[in-house]
């Protein structure tokens, strides 16, 4: 995933936070969701939907989120912070 499409992920969610008047902020778009998940190993390229829901809820748990299958500001800002960590040990050559 580029760096463009991580900070549209990012700023889509903080967008919510800003714009949403009293309520809960929109999830992100679940392309960018699907996106971050694969580049960080949790999921298969291939998987099928139905699989994501349940990859996000084994990320959440994993970064000590709330585990509610909702990606939200946090859970997208942990996902990004995730996968440019990724990429930074696969530039290293320490991934694969």
């Amino acid at each position: 995933m580029s760096v463009r499409r991580t900070l549209h992920a990012v700023g889509a969610a903080l967008a919510g936070t800003v714009t949403a008047s009293g309520a809960e902020a929109p999830p992100a778009d679940p392309r960018e969701v699907r996106a971050l998940l694969v580049e960080i190993g949790i999921l298969r390229p291939d998987a099928f939907e139905a699989e994501v829901p349940r990859a996000l809820r084994r990320f959440q748990d994993r970064a000590g989120l709330l585990v509610d299958g909702v990606a939200g500001p946090r859970t997208v800002q942990a996902l990004a912070r995730s996968a440019r960590e990724a990429r930074h040990l696969r530039a290293l050559g320490v991934a694969a």
